[in-house]
């Protein structure tokens, strides 16, 4: 987990938006492996006589873990990968980090919010934190 107050980099909000269409793909990879590992794993349990532990193809499991670490590696948190929220850490002007908060399909990041207040806190990036 990426800790908002000690993050590999900081983003601003003009690197973010930069970032999103590398982002939006990266995300994008990310949702279509989740779908084959949920849709095999339904075929699985439909199909199986076994004890019930069939798992997903490790190909769709190897490819949505490298896209979440590729995303971490720049310090982006993939929150919510059906949604495609994601979280870009940055710095305040007191040094206090938070989250510039992005969804794929929106056309740019617009949203920030605290560690602590999470989705729910979601701020229009016109209110800055202080």
């Amino acid at each position: 987990m990426i800790d908002p107050n000690d993050p590999p980099r900081w983003w601003t909000l003009a690197e973010a938006n930069e970032a999103l269409p590398r982002v939006a793909a990266a995300v994008e990879r990310a949702q279509a492996a989740a779908a084959g590992i949920g849709g095999r794993a339904t075929a699985l349990a439909e199909s199986s006589s076994g004890n019930g532990h069939a798992k997903p193809s490790g190909s769709e499991a190897s490819a949505f873990h490298a896209v979440v670490a590729e995303l971490e590696a720049d310090g982006i948190v993939l929150r919510d990968v059906h949604q495609g929220l994601v979280d870009f850490p940055a710095q305040g002007p007191n040094g206090r980090g938070y989250w510039l908060c992005w969804i794929v399909g929106e056309p740019e990041v617009a949203w920030w919010h605290w560690p602590e207040d999470g989705f729910a806190g979601r701020t229009p990036i016109a209110e800055p934190p202080a």
